[in-house]
């Protein structure tokens, strides 16, 4: 019976597992950064040329920050 079970689950099965859910994490935060990072400069340049639509530039800052936090949760949905 025990050499069934090592062959459904072989001993690197949570080494994966857990390795799918920290690329998840790391891809979904390091995809927000670059996200906030972008928005950032378009804020910015948004603040020199028509301070009036700072209000509207921000929506993407937001939308990056919530891709940190869906990733998030989906690497602790996966482990």
């Amino acid at each position: 019976m025990p050499g069934t079970i090592d062959a459904l689950c072989p001993a690197t099965a949570p080494f994966f597992g857990f390795m799918g859910a920290a690329v998840a994490l790391i891809f979904a935060n390091l995809g927000a950064a670059y996200g906030t990072a972008k928005s950032g400069v378009g804020v910015s340049s948004m603040g020199v040329m028509k301070p009036d639509l700072i209000m509207k530039s921000i929506i993407p800052v937001v939308m990056a920050g919530g891709l940190g936090i869906y990733g998030l949760l989906i690497a602790v949905i996966i482990a």
